[in-house]
């Protein structure tokens, strides 16, 4: 979708490996995108497949949304240091075979055991976004890799734009929980395209560092890159499991359609606009994900207060300026990050980084939801990303006044 309109604005200025090229990276998208319909538009539907499989309630949402998350964390460092020793190529193609048997069964399942046992599965056999990362950054070093991962980013999200609106298109036909089934092809169709790529031929660490003036500075940032991923992935996914409960909420009688729309929207954002704040923030991330939280607390507050279908798109156009600008930075951060890391191993930790923090959410959510309904997830995230906010911004005001006082 929106891969073709950036096919060449990727690779300029890249460092590629010889056996990694345009059309390698965007066949590495594509199959991400294709393989992420069940992964990430389903979710959001947990509301409606739930009470199909004994709880009337849905009050197990919150939780089940993460429990891939909890399990796809756990072994992510292990799949990522595999990667690194046998082979990336191999490891992506596993991560694809494995969401599609555990997609198979998900929509097979018909009690909640059955369910929750096919989302274990999901998490432990998939891990395909970090897998995919690993890949690329085998072959690819700073700004291309950064636009590669940018790109990886705008798979996700261009999923997420259109899974929402055709799983609730196609809902008056087939269920969002046998939808699983139906769409365990795709991760399948990924795992056949992927086959035909090449095993990149990777940069050596040493090669690497070895290639900048300070090397030891660009192995510096790894801690500040995972606590941002981890409060930026928090604060943005803590508003997903119950958003199409408070829209439905707040205003009675919306279309499936509308709201899977809603949903998708902040992903719309990224997918139009990430190339362009790319160039904005390509050489100075940590303002970015600044502006990121602070955009996101703006918008998170908002949907506590949004009342309309027009209250509820400001909102959301809101939190996708957010998400755009956090995620694009964050993305050139571990670029920067993985110069002279083995980078399945770097993501794999990244990867277990992220889905703490979105399990961290879930939970949160849950819980909130259960003490004072859905806007108490919104009010958490809003609190989380203004501490993020501050952290990100605070040291650059001291540096920036202790070069004044020094200059005195």
């Amino acid at each position: 979708m929106a891969t073709a309109s950036s096919t060449h604005a990727l690779t300029e200025g890249s460092a590629v490996g010889p056996e990694l090229g345009r059309r390698q990276v965007h066949a590495v998208a594509a199959c991400y995108f294709v393989a992420s319909f069940a992964a990430l538009g389903l979710p959001p539907y947990l509301t409606e497949i739930l009470p199909e499989l004994g709880d009337a309630s849905a009050r197990w949402a919150g939780l089940l949304y993460v429990v891939p998350t909890v399990f796809g964390a756990l072994g992510a460092p292990l799949w990522g240091r595999a990667a690194d020793r046998f082979g990336r190529k191999r490891l992506l193609l596993r991560a694809q075979l494995g969401l599609a048997v555990s997609f198979l069964l998900a929509g097979w399942a018909d009690s909640l055991g059955g369910f929750v046992t096919a989302l274990v599965l999901q998490g432990i056999l998939g891990g395909t976004f970090a897998a995919s990362n690993g890949y690329l950054a085998a072959a690819l070093t700073g700004s291309g890799l950064s636009k590669a991962l940018t790109l990886m980013q705008g798979a996700a999200r261009a999923a997420l734009v259109v899974a929402p609106i055709a799983v609730g298109s196609l809902t008056p036909w087939i269920s969002p929980h046998r939808q699983y089934a139906l769409l365990a092809v795709l991760p399948l169709a990924a795992a056949v395209m992927l086959a035909a790529l090449p095993e990149p031929a990777p940069v050596p660490p040493a090669a690497a560092v070895a290639t900048e003036p300070d090397a030891a500075a660009r192995l510096a940032p790894l801690r500040a890159l995972y606590a941002f991923e981890f409060a930026f992935v928090f604060s943005t996914v803590i508003s997903f499991p119950y958003l199409i409960a408070l829209v439905e909420d707040r205003i009675p009688g919306v279309s499936p359609v509308a709201s899977g729309a809603l949903f998708a929207l902040p992903h719309l954002c990224y997918l139009l606009f990430a190339l362009r704040v790319h160039r904005i923030v390509e050489h100075r991330p940590l303002p970015g994900i600044a502006a990121g939280f602070g955009l996101v607390a703006l918008g998170l507050a908002g949907h506590g207060v949004a009342d309309s279908l027009a209250a509820f798109t400001g909102v959301r156009l809101l939190l996708g300026a957010g998400l755009t600008f956090g995620l694009v930075s964050l993305s050139v951060l571990a670029a920067e990050c993985a110069r002279g890391r083995p980078p399945g191993g770097m993501f794999g930790s990244l990867e277990l980084v992220s889905k703490g923090g979105a399990v961290a959410a879930g939970l949160a959510a849950a819980a909130g939801n259960g003490l004072l309904g859905p806007p108490a997830p919104l009010l958490t995230g809003t609190a989380i990303a203004l501490l993020a906010l501050a952290a990100a911004t605070l040291p650059a005001l001291f540096r920036r006044s202790t070069r004044i006082r020094w200059s005195r």
